[in-house]
């Protein structure tokens, strides 16, 4: 027996990555449905050796499903979200929409399981952004054996973050550089073939941006709220995979083997970490891969308890959709939902 699943989004990059990794967990699904927008009504998608038809958003019953994975976008979650968890099904909502929300679980299953408790409030479950998922896995462990104290990060974020129109900017750039084309730029501010951008969202007042603002903002939700972090987000010309340069001034010494053997136990980390030239992880070695990769552990002789490493993930995979999937086993684990009977309430 198996949960009525719908993807709302499902011919987005992210949701056709989430139906690939609930064949690949082998998430017990009774019934698929892959939900897009009207114009996309009929659209194939595949799921395992099947392949489905795009439904309508606006004509679906969601009462007739137990889980819906949601990546269409902020103004769709917000418009959608909380009509669909009244219906009965839990949303886990890949949006920024209701992250912040006091009453919405924001959950990275290796760092915070126990948020779940909290799911049954709005019947929502919000995911963290790419570049904040990979960040808590590798710094919850590390915070638990020596509190973080300040924390330093600089982005390399992949254009497979902007969508398919951010990886064919890439591509069509790359053709149009070398072909003597036109690198005009579409989907991004500024070229970003053969070049980077140091700006990815919105400016706020303060000078920084909306999405640098996310990554302390859930990190603090998640971990700690009084972990001081600081970060630059930026664009780089990868297709798949976030990078992030991290340093962390911790409130006790740790030597960079005891972080290596720490991280080494912590659930959904692997570190790749040899004084080789190529004992470390890129983006293109994490691609397709599940795993939160740390590399390049050392000490950070400029401040007191620093410590300084290197941080890469699939940002499709556990930066989206492998974390959403993860977060549909959590509640299934957790009895939060269960295939008999759909959703059924937590007592706290």
């Amino acid at each position: 027996m198996g949960y009525r699943v719908a993807v709302v989004g499902a011919t987005g990059n992210v949701g056709r990555e989430m139906m690939n990794i609930i064949e690949e967990l082998n998430f017990p699904v009774e019934k698929m449905h892959a939900i897009a927008s009207r114009k996309s009504k009929g659209v194939e998608v595949a799921f395992g050796d099947k392949t489905l038809k795009c439904e309508d958003l606006e004509q679906f019953d969601f009462s007739t499903v137990d889980v819906v994975l949601m990546s269409a976008g902020g103004s769709v979650s917000k418009a959608w979200s909380e009509k669909i968890g009244k219906a009965g099904p839990i949303v886990i909502d890949n949006s920024s929409a209701f992250r912040m929300d006091p009453e919405v679980p924001l959950i990275v299953p290796e760092v915070n399981p126990d948020a779940v408790k909290l799911a049954r409030k709005k019947n929502i479950v919000a995911n963290p952004n790419c570049s904040t998922a990979q960040l808590v896995v590798a710094l919850k462990p590390l915070h638990d054996a020596a509190k973080a104290k300040r924390v330093v990060v600089s982005t390399y974020q992949s254009v497979s973050g902007a969508g398919k129109e951010g990886m064919d900017e890439l591509w069509n750039q790359t053709k149009a550089i070398y072909g003597l084309g036109d690198a005009t730029p579409k989907k991004f501010p500024k070229q970003i073939a053969f070049n980077v951008i140091p700006y990815i969202g919105s400016f706020r007042d303060d000078g920084y941006t909306d999405e640098e603002a996310k990554m302390w903002d859930e990190t603090h939700k998640m971990i700690d709220p009084s972990i001081k972090l600081t970060v630059t987000c930026v664009r780089v010309p990868v297709f798949v995979g976030h990078s992030e340069a991290v340093t962390v001034e911790f409130d006790r010494p740790i030597e960079p083997d005891e972080a290596r053997e720490i991280l080494r136990e912590a659930p959904g980390v692997l570190v790749i970490d040899k004084l080789e030239h190529d004992g470390y992880i890129t983006p293109v070695d994490a691609a397709g891969e599940h795993a939160v990769y740390v590399s390049r552990i050392r000490k950070d002789p400029t401040v007191e308890n620093g410590l300084s490493f290197w941080v890469v993930s699939d940002n499709l995979r556990k930066g989206a959709a492998l974390n959403a999937v993860q977060i549909a086993q959590l509640l299934d684990e957790t009895g939060v939902i269960t295939p008999s009977s759909g959703y059924r309430s937590l007592s706290v």
